[in-house]
């Protein structure tokens, strides 16, 4: 229902590859119509809501698909890979980019955990996993999305309703089939979101384990299996995944392999040239000349 206006509306305002912003701070249009394989990527707290095409991320292995029937929700810092295959002029990925604003969706996921709880169900299946993860685009996403996207016919209705909006969109994800999933990011027991936002923030330092567990409380133990369960990779392995994939988006651009080993914390070239081609099966030098970075969605 609402999915044909919001690609007719994308239609009209972005008319070549890439992203145009809204007006509202964090969200985006975005068109691609050349297929791009997937290449390694990092993704930030957002969703991705497809109108036109598909695109497709991978996580440790697992593949996710997703178009107009789906969304895909990644509450936290993931490294991934990330591409459009199938993006063609004849049939163009068109979607929309929301950055997720830490402070309101745990304002949000908190005030709901609180309303909730004198009714609250003790839960006996697993926790979900946290990174990522695909939701059906149901009436009250899809609602909330187009009367956010309206207001950018009056720029001045953008200013002054944009954010309230927002909020509405952010409800809207938290009260459906990626609720369980955002919750745990950003409401009550998001230990392992603020680690990986600490890690996040320091990709440039020596980060050990044992930090990352002692910011959140537990033992290396615990938080290691905890870990893992949230993201599917350990602790290591996450680590290493976040500084390579960030350094390939860099080498990508067009920065030197020196630098963005630099940017990402190694203090080693060769060491960096090491990991980086047991990780994609070639040297950083020869990443730089084969995957330049696209335009459009990231």
């Amino acid at each position: 229902m609402y999915r044909q206006p919001i690609k007719q509306l994308i239609e009209r305002r972005v008319s070549e590859d890439g992203m145009v912003e809204t007006g509202v701070k964090g969200v985006q249009l975005f068109r691609v119509t050349e297929p791009v394989r997937c290449a390694p990527a990092v993704y930030e707290p957002s969703v991705v809501a497809i109108v036109s095409g598909t695109k497709e991320a991978i996580l440790d292995g697992k593949r996710y698909l997703y178009d107009s029937n789906r969304y895909l929700c990644c509450p936290i810092s993931m490294p991934v890979e990330a591409g459009t295959p199938a993006a063609s002029p004849e049939v163009p990925l068109l979607g929309v980019y929301i950055s997720l604003d830490t402070r309101v969706m745990t304002d949000l996921a908190i005030t709901m955990q609180n309303a909730a709880g004198a009714i609250r169900k003790p839960k006996t299946n697993p926790p979900p996993q946290q990174g990522v993860t695909l939701a059906r685009w149901d009436d009250a996403f899809g609602d909330a999305l187009w009367r956010l996207l309206q207001l950018m016919d009056n720029p001045a209705d953008m200013a002054v309703l944009g954010d309230g909006r927002l909020r509405e969109v952010y409800y809207a994800i938290l009260r459906g089939e990626a609720g369980d999933c955002a919750k745990r990011a950003f409401g009550v027991g998001n230990e392992i979101a603020r680690a990986i936002a600490f890690l996040s923030s320091r990709l440039t330092e020596p980060v050990t384990i044992e930090e990352m567990a002692a910011q959140v409380g537990m033992s290396r133990a615990v938080f290691h299996r905890k870990f893992k369960q949230a993201t599917t990779l350990s602790p290591i392995q996450f680590v290493k995944a976040m500084r390579l994939n960030s350094a390939a988006v860099k080498i990508a651009a067009g920065m030197s392999v020196n630098e963005a080993a630099m940017e990402v914390g190694y203090v080693s070239s060769s060491q960096f040239s090491r990991e980086f081609k047991r990780m994609y099966g070639q040297s950083p030098r020869q990443w730089s000349h084969t995957h330049p970075l696209p335009s459009g969605i990231r």
